[in-house]
């Protein structure tokens, strides 16, 4: 009756265990949405953003929140829309640039190109000659160094990326100059340290791809917002390098421009969208509108910690029974505050649960004999039930960890040079070999991760059965022959690895996954590398060791009969 009662306590423990486990809403590379909404409880809305655009008369960066409240149906738009269109309606200079603009309605007036320029993008209206010219001839005057450092580099003729400016074609780079200088001057750029030290190198000889990088990012940008969009975007970036990484994403970002416009200015964090879009190229821009939905506290916990949002069916579920509601609120609050502490604390459940699955598992064998209690070793079985709560978290991550083997979608910033003529007319190489991919790669890492742990499971039990064995309370000649009835156990390595080479075969050939032959051999390379260690370095010296023992015991017995033998026959 005691056996059953401890196998049902440590059952029902385990089970618990494990359940709290998956309540637990932390994860390695996911955000439950449990966590995002309470993360964005309370904080302002891309609804909220537009309106206090409004308030600020930046109608062209309002339209584009209110674009996106229209595309995502947030609560609200209505709401917006009408704001919107009061402030164009009561103010309609507002129009001639998205915004107040005094600088440019001094320099160019209420011309008929200048009065419909809110309605394109900015680098439409500074290409002109005349616009250019205005811009120019302003910004000769200004007082700031970095603006005339970058005035300075019109005389360069060394360019990589742009025509020089005094060539035909240096139209492009006049724009991009004004552009930036127009930028400068009004203190709208937060790196403008950044630009005048690149601007300096570049007129001292010492390369202007930098200068031209940056020059060419603020074109792509003025290519799709009009002033005030472009005003409202650049003011929070605070480096060159995140000034790159977003114009990439707005190039490619298509009809999802607005939304990226909306996240960046709601989230404050220009860098951490930067790169949350360039880790998920794919996904991204829907993980953003999911967790934008919820509010700026929900957008920024997932864009610091780059996790893609992932639903929690199961934790809903759970969670509508009183016992499990009380501890998920305390584990969402500590997966929002800590998320690394709750990961853990996640983990230790698992192991737990495990631990007290095994324990239960013990408590289930049949009494021991009178004949084999001289084999029971007092205290091994807990360093089994260890060794199974190790294996059974590694398969309870493997099972319910979301995107643990996703695809890497990571995107890569493309390299622009320009090529001379003599580069462009060598012939070109047959291309080389083939090979891995990124998501290929990661998943032979993983893989060779995966059968690595499990025979270091597997070595790891082998160890503690010859610790058993080498402690029974039986001979010497008794403990060989129990090293020989565990052979299958020290060649498990072996058949796990020829296992897993088959099955990663079997799975590369219906092109289930793709991974190299490198990783699928390695199953039966770590095998037999961990069985070799195991019975060159273990096994053998103590079987060498018994075996020197039990020749000894033999000559102790043997000398007693020879005596008691010689005494007789005397």
């Amino acid at each position: 009756m005691s056996r059953w009662f401890l196998f049902t306590l440590c059952a029902l423990l385990g089970l618990a265990m494990l359940v709290c486990g998956l309540l637990m809403p932390a994860h390695l590379r996911a955000i439950d949405d449990t966590v995002l909404s309470v993360a964005g409880r309370g904080s302002p809305s891309i609804v909220d953003e537009g309106l206090t655009l409004v308030k600020e008369q930046q109608l062209g960066a309002a339209e584009m929140c209110l674009e996106v409240a229209r595309q995502q149906h947030l609560a609200g738009t209505r709401k917006l829309g009408l704001a919107v269109g009061n402030l164009a309606m009561e103010q309609p200079e507002l129009l001639r640039w998205g915004g107040a603009a005094p600088l440019l309605d001094r320099l160019f007036g209420t011309n008929d190109d200048a009065a419909t320029a809110g309605t394109k993008p900015i680098t439409d209206f500074l290409v002109r000659d005349s616009s250019r010219a205005k811009v120019l001839e302003f910004l000769s005057t200004s007082r700031q160094a970095s603006v005339q450092a970058l005035l300075g580099c019109r005389l360069l003729t060394n360019t990589v990326i742009f025509s020089p400016s005094p060539s035909a074609s240096g139209q492009a780079l006049d724009t991009a100059v004004s552009l930036c200088g127009l930028l400068l001057e009004q203190g709208r750029l937060g790196f403008s340290p950044a630009i005048a030290e690149m601007a300096a190198e570049a007129n001292a000889g010492k390369g202007s791809q930098p200068l031209e990088q940056l020059l060419l990012d603020l074109m792509s940008l003025g290519q799709r917002f009009n002033w005030d969009q472009l005003v409202v975007f650049v003011s929070q970036i605070e480096s060159p390098q995140t000034l790159r990484v977003l114009a990439d994403r707005v190039r490619n970002a298509g009809k999802q421009l607005p939304l990226l416009f909306a996240t960046v200015r709601l989230s404050g964090e220009p860098a951490a969208v930067g790169n949350y879009l360039m880790r998920y190229s794919k996904t991204g821009f829907n993980d953003l509108a999911q967790s934008a939905r919820l509010g700026a506290g929900a957008l920024k916990a997932m864009v610091a910690g780059e996790k893609r949002p992932h639903p929690a069916p199961f934790w809903n579920r759970l969670t509508q029974y009183t016992p499990f509601a009380q501890f998920a609120t305390v584990a969402v609050d500590y997966s929002w505050r800590m998320p690394w502490l709750a990961l853990g604390l996640k983990w230790l459940l698992y192991f737990s649960g495990g631990f007290w699955i095994a324990a239960a598992g013990h408590f289930m064998r049949r009494p021991i004999s009178p004949l084999e209690a001289p084999l029971q070793v007092r205290g091994f079985h807990l360093a089994r039930e260890v060794l199974f709560a190790f294996g059974f978290l590694l398969v309870v991550l493997l099972l319910s960890e979301p995107f643990l083997a996703q695809q890497s979608q990571r995107a890569i910033l493309p390299f622009r040079l320009r090529l001379s003529l003599a580069t462009l007319t060598a012939p070109m190489g047959k291309s080389g070999p083939h090979t891995l991919n990124m998501n290929d790669q990661l998943y032979s890492l993983l893989t060779l991760l995966l059968f690595f742990v499990l025979q270091g499971l597997i070595y790891t039990a082998c160890m503690i059965k010859l610790a058993e064995i080498r402690r029974q309370r039986v001979v010497a000649r008794v403990k060989l022959k129990l090293l020989e009835n565990e052979e299958n156990l020290f060649d498990a390595g072996l058949y796990l690895g020829f296992v897993g080479t088959i099955i990663c075969l079997i799975l590369v050939s219906f092109r289930i996954i793709t991974l190299s032959l490198m990783a699928a051999y390695s199953s039966t390379s770590f095998g037999i590398i961990f069985v070799a260690v195991l019975k060159i370095f273990n096994v053998r010296p103590l079987r060498r060791r018994l075996l020197l023992e039990a020749e000894a015991n033999s000559a102790e017995t043997a000398a007693p009969v020879t005596t008691s033998g010689l005494a007789a026959s005397s």
